[in-house]
């Protein structure tokens, strides 16, 4: 399920944009907004989001399922954990504060594979932790779906916006980003 990214071009946009003064961490500071120890960066392509975890002393593991973003990631920081891996399979044995899924992680995935991808991502969240996720919304997949396969991984919805800069979500926007908790003592369905 390679997504057919060259991951240098991909990070020269991000390097661009930076260099014109945009600034590319928007999700990284809304992630750190939670105080997190560690975070796992679900589909984190060539590390832009986790890089920036990293210099401000969060632990973070970024996986994805592309070789050449994770090729890229290694390259500009060899000191992550940087893991190849379909998410809908991901178990690394571990949790983590925050498991954040940025880039329209679940538009990547295969539909048929969307819920096996939310569950395997909400399994590595810790109880009280939480699952982040900004995506595009269509017909196809939006918020409700969403919002009940979070539901039956033991994931609380707790905020939803419309950018990561925590504009205001409503209904019908194009784009959200939401936030999910595990419950006290929720385990995950079967």
């Amino acid at each position: 399920m390679t997504s057919g990214f060259d991951g240098r071009s991909y990070q020269k946009r991000f390097d661009t944009l930076a260099r014109q003064g945009v600034d590319v961490h928007g999700e990284a500071t809304f992630v750190r907004s939670f105080s997190p120890r560690s975070v796992l960066d679900a589909g984190c392509g060539t590390g832009r989001v986790a890089i920036e975890l990293d210099r401000h002393g969060i632990e973070v593991v970024g996986v994805d399922v592309d070789p050449s973003m994770i090729a890229e990631a290694r390259r500009r920081a060899p000191g992550l954990v940087w893991q190849l891996c379909d998410l809908a399979d991901l178990d690394l044995g571990r949790n983590f504060d925050v498991v954040v899924m940025a880039g329209n992680v679940p538009r990547f995935c295969r539909p048929e594979r969307r819920r096996d991808l939310v569950r395997a991502c909400a399994g590595h969240v810790v109880e009280g932790g939480v699952l982040v996720a900004g995506f595009v919304l269509d017909p196809e997949y939006d918020v409700d779906q969403y919002d009940s396969v979070c539901a039956d991984a033991g994931m609380d919805l707790q905020e939803r916006f419309a950018t990561w800069e925590r504009g205001r979500y409503r209904p019908g926007d194009r784009y959200a980003v939401s936030v999910h908790r595990r419950s006290s003592g929720v385990q995950m369905s079967s």
